[in-house]
């Protein structure tokens, strides 16, 4: 099986007071995220405001034309795999889409320098 690949850059906004997700290889779409302690002991995150970013040109995504993400991750002690659940519903149109799986995290360490560029973003501006 071929893992999911995708670039997603996360800070925590001091003016936002709360993590910002950039997504893509461009950074195009920003999503303020709103995290609590979900009811199976995990991260619970929730997407909130979008806004998109192309040069100078600068709006807030419309929730009409995207969804709202419902992501929890926790570790199974039983299978010793970290789980995940997404569910991403629009207020119109319901739910979009979802799925449930596992995953395995593997630490290493590294210096600020030594980040691969295959997992780095195409492009990185200063927005705050």
């Amino acid at each position: 099986m071929t893992p999911l690949s995708i670039i997603a850059t996360m800070i925590f906004s001091e003016a936002r007071g709360k993590v910002v997700d950039y997504l893509g290889t461009h950074q195009h779409l920003a999503v303020d995220i709103d995290l609590a302690v979900g009811n199976k002991g995990g991260m619970q995150l929730f997407a909130g405001a979008q806004r998109f970013y192309e040069g100078a040109i600068v709006f807030r995504f419309p929730l009409l034309f995207s969804g709202r993400a419902d992501v929890c991750e926790w570790f199974d002690d039983a299978t010793g795999k970290f789980q995940i659940e997404v569910k991403v519903v629009n207020p119109v149109w319901g739910a979009l889409f979802g799925y449930r799986g596992s995953f395995e995290v593997e630490y290493r360490p590294t210096l600020v320098g030594d980040i691969p560029a295959g997992v780095k973003p195409l492009r990185e501006e200063r927005r705050e």
